[in-house]
């Protein structure tokens, strides 16, 4: 039987005879062989008295510590050296750049061969030289890691230098590596990105683009209004890979953007590079919160830029957005498409849904019905997520009755001002995604208990209720009301609400103050809503007139038997708020607001 060689790396050799036996697939190879170490320096263009150093052994024979005293320039390049070889190679690139550009000049080596590595001893041969190893095994990951290095040297183009032998040992990886510092060398980023910022009455929009939802409205609303907009991709994976930052300046350098624009920081990566880069860039980023920003920006407290506007749809987010850091705040709430959201008949069967608890609904018409989620598996996976303590556990429907109640927006300040013996098991959490999912899951644990005695004020009525299977099991024991399955938001909501006369709302209880979509979708259908009050709601419509707001649950079942008794009233106030809408809430509104901050923000940089 024949048994395979181990792979691996062997030093033989001493001084001027040092090579590397290299073990791979069952064939052993010489790094240098016979030729020597000429072999090696034959990738390096350089002349002759440079490369006699890297063949001058051992190493401490060249100048690399004490170069003579003469004015450098700085280097054109980052130099990147593929493969760190025997050292031979090595030697002379370093003696080049220390007797060229000067002591302290940035050199990186991609070098993922560990018994190579091991065998040369190289990296404690120059442990003193400002060397960058990388020795990721992903080219993805290595090449992050040379963005990284490039941000902190000025965006300088990569200069590599390719050692063949580790061509042979993985091409796919290390041609990779080449191929994109070869890219980095053809664009001269940073003067064709000395354009003037604003100089049209119309904004150029960079929109970096995702599957959120919100996105499709702005396109629509940039090409309506014709405001010139380039889309570029967000990646599903890591979003400071190489391909994206390349694909991100080629359409900075293309488009000439006055400013990028994203919904939630997607695309935003979390170590960085992309706020570096716009800030090296001196281009403005617009980051659109729609959802609770802190759950969000505690993966970037650290990436606080004065290149950063962040938009909230919440008012109360800005003071703690502000003590955050970000100096560009603004309030910018929720709107409409119109283009999909407007007056049409119900196009479903007239047959009324039956009154038995949870029978599946047979027709959209119904004198009041309710869109929503339980929040029952969303407070069920958080607590799974944030694997409580058992003080916390024990008493988490009662605190977040107490949450739900007060008006305190913060968890941390409603522990401080009212459970302070629990906040040491608050802060004791391992980690800070572990403190947010307990946040988050007390918010939906809040929300259920709200939005269930909210809808609980409808059962007198029959109510079409719509959403997830946890309102089978909260209702279960109630009557009457009918059961329909979650709807598509763009496909079926907009043929939904006008088939009720009365379209129920409740708000999340991650926002006190704030509207939810729905106070925008419903009229905008031209459809009679009855909403909970929220403080806000008072910026956008004129209660009584433009919208009808319950205080309470009680006072819910009363306003419900009210208008479903006056058809007239609800018509007019369904109209009117259509009309505000198209005067003043759709996405087109909310996009020309956000592009006159920018430009007043960023208008004169």
């Amino acid at each position: 039987m024949t048994i395979p060689t181990p792979e691996g790396a062997v030093r033989t050799g001493v001084g001027t005879d040092m090579d590397i036996l290299v073990t791979r697939s069952g064939r052993t190879l010489p790094m240098l062989g016979a030729v020597g170490a000429k072999r090696e320096l034959a990738f390096l263009p350089f002349p002759a008295e440079i490369l006699e150093q890297g063949e001058a052994c051992p190493p401490q024979h060249t100048p690399l510590q004490a170069p003579p005293t003469q004015l450098y320039t700085s280097p054109p390049f980052l130099p990147v050296l593929i493969g760190a070889g025997t050292g031979v190679a090595l030697r002379a690139l370093v003696y080049h750049l220390t007797t060229t550009y000067g002591p302290g000049t940035p050199l990186a080596i991609v070098d993922k061969e560990e018994d190579i590595l091991a065998a040369s001893a190289l990296q404690a041969e120059f442990a003193n030289i400002p060397i960058t190893w990388i020795t990721a095994k992903d080219s993805q990951n290595a090449l992050l890691i040379l963005t990284k290095l490039q941000f902190e040297h000025q965006h300088l183009p990569l200069q590599a230098y390719v050692n063949p032998f580790y061509m042979r040992l993985d091409r796919e990886f290390y041609a990779a590596i080449a191929k994109a510092c070869d890219a980095s060398k053809r664009i001269n980023f940073w003067e064709r990105t000395r354009y003037p910022r604003f100089a049209a009455p119309l904004p150029r929009i960079l929109l970096l683009t995702s599957k959120y939802f919100l996105m499709g409205e702005i396109i629509s609303a940039c090409e309506r209004l014709e405001i010139p907009h380039y889309l570029l991709q967000v990646p599903d994976g890591e979003v400071g890979q190489t391909e994206f930052i390349e694909a991100f300046l080629s359409s900075v350098l293309e488009f000439k953007p006055d400013f990028v624009f994203t919904i939630n920081h997607l695309g935003v990566d979390r170590e960085g590079i992309l706020t570096n880069l716009l800030e090296k860039l001196q281009l403005p980023l617009a980051s659109w919160f729609v959802d609770n920003p802190h759950l969000i920006l505690h993966l970037y407290s650290r990436l606080v830029s004065p290149w950063a506007t962040l938009f909230t749809w919440d008012e109360d987010n800005l003071p703690s957005l502000t003590d955050l850091g970000f100096a560009h705040t603004r309030y910018l709430p929720l709107g409409v498409d119109i283009a999909r959201f407007s007056p049409r008949l119900c196009s479903m069967r007239s047959t009324p849904p039956p009154n038995r608890p949870g029978q599946p609904a047979t027709s959209w018409r119904a004198d009041v019905s309710f869109v929503g989620n339980s929040m029952v598996s969303k407070v069920f996976h958080r607590m799974e997520k944030s694997a409580l303590p058992p003080p916390l556990f024990a008493g988490y429907q009662k605190v977040a009755a107490g949450f739900s109640a007060s008006n305190e927006r913060s968890i941390r300040h409603y522990f401080r001002d009212n459970h302070p013996e629990l906040l040491p098991f608050f802060d004791s959490f391992e980690t800070t995604e572990q403190q947010l999912a307990y946040e988050a899951m007390l918010t939906w644990e809040a929300t259920r208990q709200y939005r269930l005695s909210c809808v609980e004020a409808t059962l007198p009525f029959a109510p079409l209720i719509v959403g997830d299977k946890g309102w089978l099991e909260l209702l279960a024991e109630k009557d009457p009301w009918s059961y329909h399955p979650e709807l598509n938001y763009y496909q079926d909501l907009p043929n939904f609400y006008p088939c009720s006369a009365i379209n129920f709302n409740c708000t999340s209880k991650q926002m006190k103050g704030a509207v939810n979509q729905r106070v925008f979708d419903v009229p905008a259908c031209e459809a009679f809503l009855l909403t909970d009050y929220r403080i806000q709601i008072e910026h956008l419509f004129e209660p009584g007139k433009e919208v009808v707001c319950y205080h309470s649950p009680e006072e819910a079942t009363d306003l419900i038997r009210y208008y479903l008794n006056n058809p007239d009233k609800r018509t007019i106030i369904a109209q009117a708020a259509r009309k505000r809408i198209l005067a003043e809430h759709s996405y087109e509104h909310r996009l020309q607001t956000l592009a006159a901050h920018m430009r007043a923000i960023y208008g004169s940089s």
